[in-house]
């Protein structure tokens, strides 16, 4: 089995500071999965949420990371590398972003500062899952060289996979 560098979970870029988990951002991720529609979560359910997050990047070495904006200081949503439906060897790429911050790049800037981390951990490839309706996050990932790889279904519905080789 190969072994990787750990990603770096402080990450900046122009515009935004990729950082870990705090307990104070349960609240704002509260309001960020409730503009998917499918419900509210309690803060307290979030702040369990954000332990796990904290617990499996300390075991995997990878991190799903808040996104802040450098000027504001606000949380917009977070960016990162997760198993999800692929393998710790080659992890996905996941970002989700308010809808009011949605348009300005900050999706692609956070992707390819996270792209970058995954370089420097030695890692070969990368992996993305989107719904065929989600167009905004389909063009994120074309634009940071992803390719669409297959489409398929599972119990959460339809998805395309897209990867990217690392240099």
């Amino acid at each position: 089995m190969t072994t990787y560098e750990t990603m770096a979970y402080h990450l900046e870029t122009e515009r935004l500071i990729l950082r870990p988990w705090a307990e104070s951002d349960a609240a704002a991720l509260c309001d960020l999965l409730a503009e998917r529609g499918k419900g509210t979560h309690e803060v307290e359910d979030i702040r369990k949420s954000i332990a796990e997050f904290l617990a499996a990047t300390a075991e995997t070495g990878i991190a799903l990371l808040p996104v802040e904006r450098r000027a504001e200081g606000d949380f917009i949503g977070y960016c990162g590398l997760i198993i999800g439906r692929s393998t710790l060897e080659e992890p996905e790429i996941a970002y989700e972003l308010f809808q009011r911050v949605h348009g300005q790049g900050y999706a692609t800037e956070a992707a390819r500062a996270v792209v970058d981390a995954a370089v420097a951990t030695g890692r070969k490839r990368l992996w993305s899952t989107v719904g065929p309706w989600n167009a905004p996050s389909l063009r994120v990932l074309e634009k940071l060289d992803f390719e669409q790889d297959r489409v398929a279904t599972d119990a959460k519905g339809e998805h395309i996979w897209l990867t990217r080789e690392l240099p």
